[in-house]
């Protein structure tokens, strides 16, 4: 394959061990061992990739079937053109180099054999998603129909979602409205931050639940839907998301994922025409950590 424009200038093994989602250092022995090539030849795992540079991936015994796996699924409703279930924090949407496995879209092929396809064969019945540590409220579609109504209702807004989220510091408006562009950061190609170059407009509107000594329960919604908007927009305001990994640089606060969930979700079926709307539940290690924080 060849390299990215984003990781030019960058090592290859570090590159690699996240393309692959693999340990650095089993990155590293295939590049040794000769199993990964840059322009048909061996090189360090320290490489600094180039513009035009072609990589080999050989065999690195990594299966990349995707088949249906006995998961439980928390289905809040079925019918057969569509599903929504909460996926739950920790586990990945869809598979990817490095997450062939205990994915949900593995749930769903167990669960059901009737999955759209439109969006390829790593992703039936995927219309949409949310980051592996956030958790909530999915649609799943059954058929390519309905798969193709729903994306255009998600294009034009016509789906409504609530999200909550647990941030660093105290906010002090009950409400607001953050509008920012935002882009692929120029540090870091991996991430996502508020810039005006290479941008689109996003903007998300918050709501104060509750306040907490040094920390802020929030409830979101947003009006653009861009990558990790949530997350940097919130970073940006210097209130990031308890736990995100990427965007805190304050220390996590335990072992549970970032502290994001999708608790609402409404849209009208693009069937029966009816609205439908669903709520679920904070998960209870999010509800555990605000207890904490309340008797702390």
């Amino acid at each position: 394959m060849k390299t990215k424009k984003e990781w030019i200038n960058n090592r290859l093994d570090q590159v690699l061990s996240v393309y692959l989602n693999e340990s650095r250092s089993f990155v590293t022995n295939h590049i040794k061992n000769g199993n990964i090539l840059v322009n048909d030849s061996k090189v360090k795992p320290g490489y600094l990739l180039k513009k035009d540079d072609d990589i080999f991936i050989g065999d690195l015994k990594i299966d990349t079937s995707i088949n249906p796996e006995n998961i439980h699924l928390a289905i809040y409703y079925e019918d057969e053109y569509l599903m929504v279930v909460n996926k739950p924090s920790g586990m990945v949407v869809h598979p990817a180099p490095g997450n062939y496995h205990g994915t949900l879209v593995n749930a769903l092929m167990y669960h059901t054999k009737s999955l759209s396809d439109i969006n390829g064969e790593m992703r039936p019945g995927i219309v949409h998603r949310i980051d592996k540590d956030t958790s909530g409220l999915l649609l799943i579609s059954k058929t390519n129909e309905v798969h193709r109504i729903l994306a255009e209702d998600f294009k034009n807004k016509r789906v409504k979602r609530k999200y909550l989220a647990l941030v660093h510091g105290i906010i002090d408006a009950n409400n607001g409205k953050i509008d920012a562009p935002i882009g692929r950061s120029e540090l870091d190609r991996k991430k996502m931050s508020v810039t005006d170059k290479n941008s689109k407009k996003a903007i998300t509107n918050f709501t104060v639940k509750e306040r907490f000594k040094n920390y802020t329960l929030v409830e979101l919604i947003l009006e653009t839907g861009r990558t990790h908007q949530i997350r940097v927009h919130m970073a940006y305001i210097n209130h990031p998301v308890v736990n995100d990994p990427v965007y805190s640089k304050i220390k996590p606060i335990n072992n549970y994922g970032q502290m994001l969930h999708a608790y609402y979700i409404g849209f009208t079926h693009p069937i029966t025409k009816e609205f439908l709307e669903f709520e679920c539940p904070l998960e209870k290690e999010f509800i555990n950590i605000m207890d904490s924080l309340k008797n702390s």
